[in-house]
């Protein structure tokens, strides 16, 4: 799933930022990434269920 490889590549780029802002701005950054990659996998998930049970009406 595309939004999974996008939320790694943005946590490695967190982890490439540890020296500079510090653990608590990685960790601070991670949880809200975590948030953000759940928000958008039950959007699409919601969205698959939708256009499924509208391909099963016709």
């Amino acid at each position: 799933m595309h939004v999974r490889g996008i939320r790694r590549k943005a946590k490695d780029e967190l982890d490439a930022l540890k020296a500079e802002i510090g653990e608590d701005e990685v960790s601070r950054g991670e949880k809200e990434l975590d948030a953000l990659t759940r928000q958008h996998v039950e959007a699409i998930d919601d969205a698959l269920k939708r256009k499924e049970a509208e391909l099963l009406e016709v």
